[in-house]
């Protein structure tokens, strides 16, 4: 019987990756959230959609610990952790990632040396010996080929002169690496065309396991055609005001968020 609850236990523990209770935030004194809640599990893919100005990115930025923005209540568990109480390497190195809208360049950081610092410091945190240099050309070999990157973009400088879908590959190739648990992409499909779009998402599917989830930030409904959502929330004014399957990403493409706002604004 004890056996039994252990066990019960432990697959609670592990099923329960991200909780957000009554989460508000601001920034320069100006509330941006205003109660977020939302729970995820773990194999799960929650799309995070809304207009601009609603707080999408905030949201992203609060979760990965952002000094720009302060936490004005609520509480962030993530993986049975204190979220909020971490410092925003020590987040990384527990399994968050976070693909931003626009990546920055790096000059003068070479992507193998920028990644196996990164790497080997998620394992040191977990306690696991450091990749001697052979293990880790190796990884990154294969992982290139997973998500379909140039090896020629690798061996440059963090993101140095790369095209926008270049950046945004390259992103994935990093989230490749480091095998997070939960990985936020925020607004990965902005400014990619067709092609770009249909190698992204093809990547981020390809790292899908049933012990990792993902929070997908988009506008519009296009992305969620390739990576497609188990749950999808639109967020307004500071609130999730609406949650339901992926039929509701297509209710808002073609709708549009007047008739949320409409909704909303009038309760």
């Amino acid at each position: 019987m004890f056996a039994l609850a252990v066990s019960v236990c432990i697959i609670v523990i592990v099923r329960n990756m991200l909780t957000i209770k009554d989460l508000r935030a601001s920034i320069d004194g100006k509330p941006i959230l205003k109660g977020i809640n939302l729970h995820i599990n773990a194999g799960e893919v929650h799309a995070i959609m809304g207009p601009n100005g609603s707080g999408k990115s905030t949201l992203s930025s609060v979760l990965t610990g952002n000094s720009r923005f302060t936490v004005d209540g609520g509480e962030v568990t993530f993986l049975g952790r204190d979220l909020l109480a971490m410092p925003p390497e020590d987040r990384a190195r527990l399994g968050l990632f976070m693909s931003f809208q626009y990546p920055v360049e790096i000059p003068g950081v070479s992507m193998v040396n920028f990644m196996r610092a990164a790497v080997n410091e998620k394992r040191k945190f977990n306690g696991l010996p450091a990749l001697s240099a052979a293990e880790y050309l190796k990884l990154m070999r294969e992982k290139s080929q997973l998500v379909e990157i140039d090896s020629r973009l690798t061996s440059r400088s963090v993101n140095e002169g790369f095209s926008g879908g270049e950046k945004k590959r390259n992103e994935i190739f990093q989230m490749a690496m480091l095998e997070p648990r939960l990985s936020i992409l925020d607004e990965t499909d902005s400014g990619l065309d067709i092609d770009a779009l249909r190698i992204v998402a093809s990547g981020v599917n390809k790292l899908k396991t049933p012990e990792t989830s993902s929070i997908v930030i988009t506008h519009y409904q296009r992305l969620l055609d390739y990576i497609v959502p188990d749950v999808v929330h639109v967020l307004y004014n500071g609130q999730i005001v609406k949650t339901g399957g992926k039929e509701l990403a297509l209710e808002l493409e073609e709708k549009g968020y007047d008739w949320i706002k409409s909704e909303f604004d009038n309760k």
